[in-house]
């Protein structure tokens, strides 16, 4: 299960690789003002975030912004929610890939132009899908990793601008109201700037796989905001005093936003920094490869990224019976959901790319205006959900609650979510009024959802567009394929219902069962003292064993020394990267007991803190439902599962 660290590195992926490509087209309508245009769009990311820390929260399941419309509004505002994001993903690793060439063009100058840089994208895109469908998973280490490298690399970027180019009086010298830039300019260079935002709904979608939500998920949103606020309000500065403002051919222009064809460095503004911080000699070509493989290999795990996200985003679709199921089928053999990652993570992404061949340096400001597009309308209407679950559930006692608020009528009404609202939607209106190509693309892809949606609902299954319904679970926690699995022993348990269940899921793949009998050891006593329970858990241990043999399956038993059985069994987990933990139930005492699960201390500390997933074995008669083990964290199954 992911931590706050894991959260907010996975989702500064998508924040850390935005500026790459955020900076140029936004320098490219702002000009002198792409500082404060970062300043206004960070306000805007801090209060969205709010919104998303409190209804994630709340409702600990992937979807983001869809989840929040369902439980506020119906199904239909939760379409349109999701099928903005999945633009969002689509655009993400479309932009992402696209930027890819650009950065490592360092190595081989023809990259930077088409049609290398689409052929370039588009294999990188088929590629990733590729991978995917094979069934390639997030490395969390490498995530957490990268991100603090890319943070540290973006510092360094500041503090070398500060002590080689700082003149503060440039940026008020770049700067020409109502001309450079004109307020049209303006107006539309801040929604550009808000494409960081989809690690919002990257730490959303990762709820259900996260150990402690009302914990974790908040200090998630909280690191990422220092990251951005630090990069966001820095970086665009420094870049205005390495490539400022200038007066040519009769209008302002700065390199930051010319395409490569007029020797600008809009497809790769970061190299544009590095080259005009005035280094010379080996130490700018170091540099000049080190930030050109650096951004790739960024830009590469936020194009994956986006993949994951389309991937996840589509299967909870379908799971809720807004998009055929036809999305939701995973591979016979792989189980990986295919289908969708074919035509939500390749299709439409490269075909996204290909006005490229022909736009040529408009397509930079294409995939933005679309991003911001799709990506305005789903925070939109997170914030405006928020505002409504607060006046709909104004009793409701609630984990986590953002602030500030202000109280009245009755309702603690949610200041940050709607000054949020009141900035995407504004940038909302900006983009769809200004850009014509993005107004049409855009809602041609919302009438084209929204025909799908409903032809699918009214006249295949013939349910009411507003109605929430469930797809039936195609894979069951018990049903996946675990390669380690520890089961914990007591003395009061009975070991050979968790036993079989174990033995079931290992006989197929040969997996390791490691059977651990905890025995807790009074404060009073030395922990080497013998107890009269470690007899019990000794024959215990028999028991398991000789039910493991009747199935085939070798197991690793040991008898661990503890104070506190919970803290021994999560520790056991973590020695052995175990992938599930099966706990067993302790016997009732009385018919009343058996009527309800028994969640003991020690239960409910390996329930909280256990790095997997974590089962609990009951005997039949106790069983709610089915006749399955209970998953207590009620986890959905994960696109890649």
């Amino acid at each position: 299960m992911l931590g706050s660290p894991a959260l907010s590195s996975t989702a500064y992926g998508d924040v850390g690789s935005s500026i790459y490509y955020a900076l140029g087209v936004t320098a490219a309508l702002a000009l002198g003002l792409t500082p404060i245009v970062f300043v206004i769009a960070g306000i805007f990311f801090l209060t969205t975030s709010l919104t998303y820390a409190e209804g994630t929260v709340r409702y600990p399941e992937a979807g983001g912004s869809s989840s929040f419309a369902r439980h506020a509004f119906n199904e239909v505002a939760s379409f349109l929610a999701a099928w903005g994001q999945m633009l969002n993903y689509v655009v993400t690793i479309s932009i992402s890939a696209y930027f890819v060439p650009h950065y490592l063009s360092v190595f081989w100058a023809p990259l930077r132009t088409p049609p290398w840089d689409i052929v370039f994208g588009a294999a990188l895109v088929l590629t990733l899908v590729g991978l995917n469908i094979l069934g390639l998973r997030e490395a969390v280490k490498l995530n957490i990793f990268l991100a603090l490298i890319d943070f540290s690399t973006q510092l360094l970027l500041v503090a070398l601008g500060s002590v080689l180019i700082f003149r503060p009086h440039i940026l008020i010298s770049n700067v020409h109201l109502g001309v450079a830039p004109h307020w049209s300019g303006f107006l539309l260079a801040v929604p550009i700037a808000m494409i960081a935002y989809t690690g919002l709904e990257t730490i959303s979608n990762l709820a259900e796989e996260t150990r402690d939500p009302p914990r974790d998920v908040p200090r998630a949103y909280n690191m990422l905001r220092i990251a951005v606020f630090a990069i966001y309000l820095t970086l665009p500065a420094i870049a205005l005093m390495a490539l400022p403002v200038t007066f040519k051919n009769g209008h302002y222009q700065t390199l930051l936003g010319l395409p490569p064809g007029k020797g600008g460095f809009a497809s790769d503004p970061v190299l544009g920094i590095v080259s005009g911080l005035r280094l010379h000699g080996l130490f700018l070509t170091v540099l000049r490869y080190y930030v050109g493989v650096l951004a790739g290999t960024i830009l590469i795990i936020g194009t994956n990224a986006g993949i994951m996200g389309s991937s996840r985003v589509s299967y909870a679709m379908s799971s809720y019976r807004q998009i055929p199921e036809f999305f939701r089928r995973l591979h016979p053999r792989l189980r990986t959901p295919w289908r969708s990652l074919f035509f939500f993570s390749a299709t439409f992404p490269i075909l996204l790319m290909l006005p490229g061949l022909v736009l040529h340096d408009r397509e930079v400001n294409f995939l933005g205006t679309m991003y911001s597009f799709g990506a305005m309308l789903s925070f939109a209407i997170a914030n405006i959900s928020l505002i409504a679950l607060r006046y709909r559930y104004r009793d409701a006692e609630l984990a986590y609650k953002a602030r500030p608020n202000f109280r009245f009528r009755g309702v603690d009404w949610p200041i940050f979510a709607i000054v949020g609202l009141f900035g995407t939607a504004a940038a909302w209106f900006s983009i769809t009024i200004q850009e014509s190509n993005t107004r049409i693309a855009g809602f041609g892809w919302l009438v084209a959802g929204f025909a799908l949606f409903i032809i699918y609902r009214k006249r295949v299954l013939k349910i009411p567009l507003r109605e929430t319904t469930h797809a039936p679970a195609e894979i069951l926690p018990w049903q996946l394929e675990y390669r380690q699995i520890v089961v914990p022993v007591f003395a009061e348990a009975d070991v050979a219902i968790a036993m079989n269940l174990a033995c079931e899921l290992a006989a197929e793949r040969r997996s390791r069962i490691t059977v651990g009998a905890t025995l807790e050891v009074p404060l009073g006593f030395p922990i080497g003292a013998r107890l009269p329970e470690e007899e019990r858990l000794g024959d215990l241990l028999d028991e398991a064993e000789s039910i493991a043999d009747a199935y085939g399956v070798t197991v690793r038993p040991r008898l661990v020394r503890t104070r506190s059985a919970g803290e021994a069994i999560v520790a056991e987990a973590r020695h052995h990267h175990a992938e599930v933990v099966i706990l067993p139930a302790s016997r009732p005492q009385s018919r009343r007991q058996s009527r309800r699960m028994p969640l003991d201390a020690t239960t409910e500390h390996v329930l909280r803190r256990a790095p997997c997933r974590v089962l609990l074995a009951v005997e039949p008669s106790e069983r709610h439902g089915p006749n399955y083990p209970l998953d207590f964290r009620r986890r959905s199954v994960p696109a890649h599962a």
